[in-house]
């Protein structure tokens, strides 16, 4: 019989851990401290593996049924929802950690080991000094073009018109090469190819 919200809002803990079955493999393990936890059983190649979705109530009993009619698409399609379960996590960290003042240092590493004159060397450290302090610590996959438009602004209050020009396409190819061809919105090619400064691209969501 399936679960209820008010089953597992009231589920209370005992001497050992219990599971409250929801269906289709899902169920709700009570552990003897009180905590709740969604797990799915299901069967893959032959053997029986399980996957967590999460502690209740941070997911509810809706989200979870969710993710099991997630995970069963998974299987449908010949996949492991545990293994690509752990791709997504392992895939969200690295995003995390590529973030623009990384891609930032490894240009300019790149630009000193092809020995780059000392002018062009601090006139795109300048440039790129620029955008970290707004979009520095966030990561390359998340930046909006709203976000790149405030450093734009900020360029053309100091008056520096010419720089508030060449700052989309610099700028906008380190966030292309390092997105790669899935994580690049066709506004942000759009706007590298611009001659001029193109604030239109940023008025559309």
């Amino acid at each position: 019989m399936p679960l209820s919200d008010a089953a597992v809002r009231n589920a209370k803990p005992s001497a050992k851990p219990r599971k409250l079955s929801d269906g289709g493999g899902l169920h709700l393990l009570v552990t003897p401290t009180g905590s709740r936890h969604w797990r799915l059983q299901y069967r893959f190649e032959g053997k029986q593996k399980m996957v967590t979705f999460g502690s209740y109530p941070v997911v509810s009993l809706t989200e979870a049924r969710e993710r099991r009619d997630a995970a069963k698409r998974l299987l449908a399609a010949g996949q492991d929802p545990r293994v690509e379960a752990r791709l997504t996590k392992l895939t969200k960290s690295i995003v995390a950690a590529n973030t623009f003042n990384m891609v930032a240092d490894e240009y300019l590493a790149k630009m000193a080991r092809e020995r780059r004159a000392d002018a062009t060397m601090e006139k795109t450290r300048w440039l790129l000094d620029l955008a970290r302090v707004d979009i520095g610590e966030r990561p390359i996959a998340d930046i909006k073009p709203i976000e790149v438009l405030a450093v734009l602004r900020k360029v053309e209050l100091r008056g520096r018109y010419e720089t508030a020009r060449r700052l989309p396409p610099r700028l906008m190819s380190r966030l292309d090469r390092r997105r790669g061809p899935r994580g690049v919105p066709a506004r942000a090619r759009n706007l590298r190819r611009c001659g001029n400064f193109c604030h239109p691209w940023v008025r559309s969501p």
